[in-house]
């Protein structure tokens, strides 16, 4: 049954149990629990929104320093080629590079998010401090994405034409 449909009969119980004084506001209890953890779950939900476009900005940070970095690069990548490269020996080397800069970047966040976890306790709700998915899921989803961010200018990198690439200035 729903809750407001027996809201009146509760009432009206509560003050034949009272001796006719008026009761309190009678509210179910699923209000009640909404009313009390809505600022928790805004907070959640900005800090969830604010993650999001953290990720967003450091895959377009990764992406756009790889691309720039195969961009310079064209010359040797070219060289590369003529020489005898193979497409899949170009493409591993830059993958190999973009991945090791987002490694560095993960071992010190993960020290930086240990050394701070005793502040961040204050901020998480319902996670504990050294919670082992958050410490093994989010370098993984890191990862992936530093991935997919290396990944497009590694796979331009394959596609350079030595020809023309020798000529580039």
């Amino acid at each position: 049954m729903e809750p407001h449909t027996l809201s009146a009969a509760v009432r009206n119980a509560a003050r034949g149990a009272t001796g006719g004084r008026p009761g309190a506001h009678i509210r179910a209890m699923d209000e009640i629990v909404v009313l009390t953890t809505s600022r928790e779950r805004f907070n959640m939900l900005l800090l969830t929104v604010f993650g999001a476009s953290a990720l967003l900005m450091a895959a377009i940070g990764i992406y756009g320093l790889m691309a720039y970095s195969v961009q310079q690069r064209t010359q040797e990548l070219g060289v590369r080629m003529a020489l005898g490269a193979q497409a899949a020996n170009i493409r591993n080397m830059v993958i190999r590079q973009g991945m090791l800069l987002a490694g560095v970047g993960l071992v010190i966040g993960i020290g930086g998010a240990f050394w701070l976890t005793k502040f961040l306790t204050g901020f998480l709700f319902g996670v504990k401090t050294w919670d082992p998915m958050a410490f093994i899921f989010t370098p993984i989803l890191l990862c992936a994405v530093a991935l997919v961010a290396v990944w497009l200018p590694a796979r331009k990198a394959t596609r350079v034409n030595p020809i023309s690439a020798l000529r580039f200035e």
